[in-house]
């Protein structure tokens, strides 16, 4: 019950956090503006540990890598955790249980990026209904536009009626069944 209990706030605190890194990458990434209030937010959130690993992994391309790869530790620490609080025996596993716990730490981070950027997209037209002039929309904008974009050449408006936030939305859910599960099952099955 107590490790239940652990369980679940390693994880709520551990994918919050990964879920703020991976903002921070993603705003970097498709060049959001970060005078946004929210923007602000999400670098002084992750400031403390990002600059750090800043010195570890140097950014390339104009982005911060740094901010990966403390996503994927995290997640790694989260996945570990879990597994050591449920009783997984590492001592007996050995060594080969940890390229197994790596990649259970990236098909999480992966999974978690398809999740973000469903829970962004349903943002996105929630507020586009409500109150486009928040101070959250333009951010919101530039993360979702990147993926909603290319769809809008395939599929019509149809009524004045966008429906490549539909699309997107099946999209990751296809990705999340198919690709990012057939993964997890592989590395499950070889512990």
């Amino acid at each position: 019950m107590i490790s239940g209990a652990l369980i679940f706030l390693i994880q709520t605190l551990g994918n919050l956090f990964v879920i703020a890194v991976l903002l921070r990458f993603m705003m970097q990434l498709f060049r959001v503006p970060f005078r946004n209030p929210f923007a602000q937010f999400i670098v002084a959130v992750t400031d403390f540990a990002v600059k750090p690993a800043r010195r570890v992994m140097p950014g390339l391309y104009g982005l911060d890598w740094a901010c990966l790869l403390l996503a994927w530790l995290v997640e790694l620490v989260v996945v570990t955790s879990a597994y050591w609080l449920n009783g997984f025996p590492f001592a007996l596993a050995g060594v080969k249980v940890w390229p197994v716990m790596f990649g259970l730490a990236a098909v999480r981070l992966i999974s978690l990026t398809v999740y973000m950027i469903i829970g962004l997209t349903v943002l996105r037209a929630v507020l586009s209904w409500v109150n486009q002039n928040t101070p959250l929309m333009p951010v919101v904008y530039e993360l979702t536009e990147p993926f909603l974009r290319p769809l809008r050449r395939i599929v019509p408006m149809v009524g004045q009626v966008d429906l490549t936030p539909l699309v997107l939305f099946i999209l990751c859910q296809l990705v999340l069944m198919v690709p990012v599960m057939a993964l997890e099952r592989v590395l499950l099955g070889s512990l």
